[in-house]
């Protein structure tokens, strides 16, 4: 969230004591990161000018400058009339800094310039990327160096931290003339800044009251007291005093108490009541004491061990050791297309993306390019296309950046013999040993485990049999992605046998693509044989044969994937896949909205290493589970969920104009079998985004406890027009943690807001 003014015109003398000033501040925030005097810092600081680049024939320069805060940039602009803000980027808004000619931009349109000049930011979402060439090496290493320091400090601040540095670089800014007073409009300003309405009264009853020199000013000691009222947390503070007895300090068996009988902590006892103590409790001789303030206490709750998210689930800690068809495995769908499927263009950034959220199955549309080189594009659209070879190299460099689990390449294959040798050709000179070309173990009977693949990247697709150098259309079609390729394939190829190159069918080893021939088949499927199905055909198949297809799933992987009529890149529900045990249910990543919030959901478990663990009655061979019919059984432990959504801290300004602020509310809703669906909100809060107060409770009873996820989500409600996302974060009911909690929302990106939470109580008990 950032604050920002049109700066007026100052003297001579003024605007020397504004940057003397300016340079103190700067000073303050660099310490804050742990940055003092580092050159780096002090380079981004000063600015320089840099070449922009948009195409062959667009680079100009502009001036570039770290601002005071030291996580906002400033950037010269020619659209400074229309809109001042686009001037100004967040250091939060980077996804990431990279050297030398690593984007598409960059390889297309400065091959003439030497990579030690050149850099490229990266946004989070669909911000578009800036390709930057320095004067010199060393300019250059100082902004690659320097934004990823700041970037990486910047991630490390406590909740606190950010919060302080938030509120007081948007004081600043609120102090219109850098005289370091506040007025009461200044004051009125900022607060409509941080998402607060206040009517004239209030506002000015909290400015009489920090204003104790009655200066009609707030200044050095008075804005901090300003800055205690804003952050004041009374909710928390009536938790503290109630576990504490009303004394000014947590004792430590006070504390062991409270993480025992509200907390539900597995080894709630003296030895982490003192580990928190350590790391949370500010005042040094209270630490002594073996005792926590206020502030301590608050700080624990906004950090990792006071999350909804059971930070044991944040590392690797499933079995890894079972074959493949037992895990759930996070995967994309068109993963080549940035938007939509008509028109949109195609991009190896949207790999990079896809890759870096997790995702471990990736899918490429093969097609004869110009000059003997395979391209991908979405076939007979209007999507730009992208060389086969550079998606082979954006999966090499980022494939295992995130999880070093295996990563499978779907590939669809419309190309000639000649150009399928040379997508093997790319395939194995590029990936080298990362690409799988022989079985693990050729005597096994199952799939390999993904502990066993570790750092292999798998190919999906034909695979011909030792008789034949051909495979049937019949098969190929059914692997069609869309009904409209489908259908001008099937007549362009309906008499013909499709050539399939030896060299191309050799890279396929474990992941053969079938054509689905029913589960009462007398000839059943290989253990690496696997179909894909369309969502209707899967969903069909769930609903009329649930238990058939967990039972296939239990040794085939089984992919599926949206229907064809989807050109708006829109995706279905991931659950009802995942609750009949499918393997590859792929989404398009582009597409933001509830179903890739789910998917996020169900991935954030397990380490985010894009492999989770199917429950055992979904890998069990003679399971009678049935999602649709839910009896007892295994999988039946019914619980009672009971959410207290309390408060909210800092939510995101939908509107940024200065006058809008927002009237949250919240939503809860359970993902799981049909039977466990529930959705429950809270009231409206008219006007405050800042610290909303709810304090509303839901219950929702949960049948099947392994398959549900919970999903809260904040909105800003409207009477005239639809209601607008704010943020949300989903978990597995199983990930939750007991007691009084933070959730920190995410972006309709997925990326985590800096400091938005809402603060609830989870209570979680067995049920009839």
């Amino acid at each position: 969230m950032q604050c920002f003014r049109r700066q007026p015109i100052l003297s001579k003398a003024q605007q020397n004591l504004l940057l003397e000033e300016s340079r103190k501040v700067a000073a303050l925030n660099g310490k804050r990161l742990g940055l003092q005097d580092d050159p780096d810092l002090k380079f981004l600081l000063r600015g320089s000018h840099l070449l922009k680049v948009k195409s062959e024939s667009w680079r100009r320069e502009r001036f570039y400058k770290l601002q005071e805060d030291c996580k906002t940039i400033w950037q010269e602009s020619k659209k400074v009339l229309q809109s001042p803000e686009s001037q100004f980027f967040s250091i939060e808004d980077i996804q990431e800094v990279r050297a030398g000619h690593k984007t598409e931009g960059m390889k297309k349109y400065v091959k003439d310039v030497p990579e030690n000049r050149c850099f490229s930011i990266v946004f989070k979402g669909n911000k578009n990327t800036l390709d930057l060439i320095a004067a010199s090496e060393a300019d250059a290493n100082h902004w690659v160096s320097g934004l990823r320091k700041i970037i990486a400090k910047n991630n490390n601040l406590n909740q606190r931290q950010k919060l302080q540095h938030w509120i007081h670089a948007c004081l600043r800014k609120a102090d219109k003339n850098k005289d370091n007073k506040m007025t009461l409009n200044e004051l009125k300003n900022f607060l409509k800044e941080i998402n607060i309405q206040v009517d004239d009264n209030y506002a000015r009853q909290i400015f009489e009251q920090c204003d104790t020199s009655k200066t009609n000013t707030l200044e050095d000691d008075e804005i901090e007291i300003f800055y205690k009222i804003l952050t004041e947390r009374k909710e928390i503070d009536r938790i503290f005093s109630e576990q504490s007895k009303g004394k000014e300090t947590m004792s430590l068996d006070d504390l062991v108490g409270f993480l025992r009988t509200q907390q539900h902590e597995e080894n709630a006892g003296s030895k982490l009541a003192l580990s928190l103590i350590e790391k949370y409790e500010p005042n040094k001789t209270v630490k002594g004491q073996r005792s926590m303030t206020k502030d301590g206490f608050q700080m624990y709750l906004l950090s990792a061990d006071g999350n909804i998210f059971n930070q044991n689930h944040t590392r690797v800690y499933q079995d890894m050791n079972q074959p493949l068809s037992h895990y759930y495995i996070s995967s994309s769908h068109n993963t080549y297309l940035m938007e939509d499927q008509l028109k949109g263009p195609s991009s190896t950034e949207a790999y990079i993306r896809a890759l870096t959220k997790g995702c471990r199955c990736v899918e490429l549309d093969c097609w004869d390019g110009p000059n003997s080189e395979p391209v991908i594009y979405h076939g007979y659209t209007l999507t730009s296309k992208i060389l086969f070879s550079d998606v082979i190299k954006a999966i090499r460099d980022y494939a295992f950046k995130t999880s070093l689990y295996p990563v499978i390449i779907s590939l669809e294959n419309h190309c000639s013999l000649e150009q399928q040798k040379r997508m093997a050709h790319h395939l194995h000179t590029i990936l080298k040993d990362m690409l799988l070309v022989a079985p693990i173990d050729p005597n096994a009977t199952t799939l390999p485990s993904p502990e066993q693949l570790k750092g292999k990247i798998l190919v999906k697709g034909k695979k011909l049999s030792p008789e034949t150098e051909e495979v049937s259309d019949e098969d190929e079609a059914a692997e069609m992605d869309d009904e409209i390729v489908k259908k001008e394939f099937e007549q362009k190829r309906m008499s013909e046998k499709l050539k399939l190159a030896k060299e191309l069918s050799d890279t396929v080893v474990y992941c053969k693509s079938v054509h689905f021939k029913g589960f009462n088949n007398t000839s059943p499927q290989a253990y690496n044989e696997m179909s894909s199905f369309t969502e209707s055909k899967a969903l069909k198949l769930a609903q009329e044969s649930g238990t058939s297809f967990i039972h296939h799933n239990v040794r085939q992987l089984s992919r599926i994937y949206p229907a064809g009529r989807r050109t708006d890149s829109s995706n279905y529900n991931p659950v009802d896949m995942w609750n009949v045990g499918s393997q590859i249910v792929a989404l398009n990543f582009q597409y933001k909205g509830l179903e890739m919030d789910v998917h996020q959901g169900r991935f954030q478990d397990n380490g985010f290493c894009g492999y989770v663990l199917k429950p055992e009655f979904l890998r069990d061979p003679h399971s009678e589970f049935n999602p649709k019919a839910i009896t007892k059984g295994p999988w039946w432990t019914p619980k009672k969920l009971k959410v207290k959504v309390i408060s909210g801290q800092q939510l995101p300004k939908v509107n940024k104009s200065k006058n809008s602020i927002v009237d949250p509310r919240v939503i809860v809703e359970i993902h799981g079998v049909q039977k466990d669906y529930d959705k429950k909100q809270t009231k409206v809060i008219d006007n405050n985004g800042f610290k909303p107060m709810w304090d509303e409770t839901f219950e929702f009873k949960i049948n099947v406890p392994q398959l549900a996820l919970v999903r809260f989500m904040v909105e800003d409600f409207d009477t005239a027009t639809k209601n607008d996302f704010m943020g949300q974060f989903t978990a597995p009911f199983l990930s939750l943690k007991r007691g009084y909690r933070h959730i920190h929302l995410l972006t309709k990106n997925g990326d985590q807001y800096s400091s938005a939470t809402l603060f609830v109580h989870i209570a979680i008990a067995d049920s009839d």
